[in-house]
């Protein structure tokens, strides 16, 4: 009988038990639950709850239960790194390391940098600042000797007595910048005008052809600008000599400006440059003239109502503006538009624009007419002319930031009124630039027998878009290192609608 009721208490504890454990949810302890046999009343609402996935750096505990760790398997060891050593190293920010490197290293890391970073680093802090203020030398020195072409420093050498500095860094690169854009533009006129590759099939075809004529036409139009750039100085410099009297009251068989500037080139130069100088000055004409060459009635229907200016204003723009003001032109779309920004620039050049034409700045009105009330807070501060001047045109004599080598301003910058009107009557005819001249000098010079044996049209063209000779060409341009050519940005280079 005792065995009999023992067995029966046991089986019902058990099947108290096992429904028990039907009934009851699966609960993970942690953070210190209590005991297994302990009883958890759970709500019926708060049976399932989703379990929130958030990536944290904290470990997780196990329970009382499972406080013992299992031995570490031979084949995968734990890692011995410090949690605290791996969350001090990824929370100091780049700045600080930076700082803390040794300054010869932040002038080698800075100098490596693009040009165009390396100005625009100096306007996120004052310490960097005055990092790469203080050390243009290093940075310049490093950009003349990985980045600069061998053909730009024959024509820019460093003048004697100056030290290195951005000026004249940027000074090579923004002509650099100017005759690779223009490069781009030519070659762009010349696929579209000269061998009519209307479609987006026959350009991509012909790419190979078109970006070796780029390359080669980039050291031409630096050339180019060297010349015309020169040509206004010593132009400028022969009319102060001999009292105002210029090149169109002095007999002379040869140019001696052109002369002069011609000297500086090599013989190579010299010839490259003079077989494509006609190409050049057809380019820019031909940007100049209305899209279509039929009459005047179907200019009249198309809405190009002006003719193409005069060869008086082609003179202008190329020997007064120079390369920067024909690529200024040239980027303005539409030839209404274009047409007008040549008699702007050539009358506010050299003519006086009357005070009653000029336009009023417009006043500053709030909503509805009501003006805001001017603050009191300066009246009766006085302020010293040169000052506000100073302030106005965004120099302050007090700061650093402006006291660099670049505040001597971009190459070949806008002539004055009595300049302009001083060379503009002695200037030559545009047919007579710089052809007349070369042509005499490459002959003196014995660079070629006879004048045929100089290439003209076709053969120009031919030896641009030629694949023989390129090694050896950029080894004469580029030095021993070739470094890739002057690219222009192309997605801010767009065709023009109107054409």
């Amino acid at each position: 009988m005792v065995r009999l009721r023992l067995a029966q208490r046991n089986g019902a504890q058990g099947q108290g038990t096992a429904s028990t454990l039907l009934q009851s949810p699966f609960i993970l302890p942690i953070r210190g639950s209590g005991a297994p046999g302990s009883d958890v009343a759970v709500k019926p609402t708060e049976q399932k709850r989703p379990e929130k996935k958030v990536f944290s750096w904290r470990p997780k505990f196990s329970s009382k239960s499972s406080s013992v760790p299992s031995p570490p398997s031979p084949e995968q060891p734990e890692p011995r790194v410090s949690l605290s050593e791996s969350t001090t190293k990824q929370l100091i920010p780049f700045d600080q390391l930076f700082a803390a490197l040794p300054n010869e290293l932040q002038v080698e890391i800075v100098a490596s940098l693009p040009l165009s970073d390396v100005l625009n680093l100096r306007l996120a802090s004052k310490s960097l600042h005055a990092l790469v203020s203080l050390n243009e030398v290093p940075i310049t020195r490093y950009h003349l000797d990985h980045h600069i072409p061998a053909y730009a420093k024959r024509l820019y050498p460093l003048p004697q007595g100056r030290s290195l500095n951005f000026h004249y860094l940027c000074g090579i690169w923004h002509r650099l910048h100017v005759a690779a854009k223009l490069s781009h533009l030519i070659c762009q006129l010349i696929v579209r005008e000269q061998l009519l590759l209307n479609t987006e099939e026959k350009r991509r075809q012909y790419a190979p052809q078109t970006e070796r004529m780029r390359r080669r036409l980039i050291p031409i139009l630096f050339t180019v600008f060297h010349f015309f750039e020169t040509y206004r100085k010593l132009h400028l410099k022969y009319m102060a000599e001999h009292d105002g009297v210029g090149l169109s009251k002095t007999p002379y068989t040869v140019n001696p400006i052109e002369t002069e500037i011609l000297k500086i080139y090599d013989d190579r130069t010299l010839l490259r440059v003079h077989e494509a100088f006609p190409l050049v000055l057809w380019a820019f004409c031909r940007r100049l003239r209305p899209p279509s060459y039929v009459g005047r009635v179907e200019r009249s229907l198309r809405g190009y109502l002006k003719e193409r200016p005069p060869d008086e204003v082609h003179v202008a723009v190329l020997c007064l503006g120079g390369m920067r003001e024909v690529l200024r032109i040239w980027e303005v779309k539409g030839y209404n538009a274009r047409r007008a920004a040549v008699d702007a620039w050539y009358e506010s050049t050299l003519h006086e624009q009357p005070a009653e034409l000029q336009p009023e700045p417009k006043k500053r009105r709030g909503m509805l007419g009501l003006k805001r009330k001017k603050s009191s807070f300066n009246v009766g501060k006085t302020h010293e002319p040169h000052q506000e001047m100073s302030v106005a045109r965004g120099k302050q004599p007090d700061s650093l930031v402006f006291h660099t080598s670049l505040a001597a301003g971009m190459p070949m910058a806008a002539l004055s009124k009595d300049e302009a009107r001083l060379l503009a009557p002695d200037l030559p005819i545009l047919q007579r630039i710089w052809l007349e001249t070369a042509e005499t000098m490459i002959l003196d010079r014995k660079i070629v027998e006879r004048p045929t044996q100089i290439h003209r049209n076709a053969q120009v063209f031919t030896d641009l878009i030629s694949e023989s000779g390129i090694d050896e060409e950029d080894q004469w341009l580029y030095g021993t290192t070739s470094p890739e050519s002057v690219r222009p940005n192309l997605d801010a280079i767009e065709e023009d609608p109107d054409e």
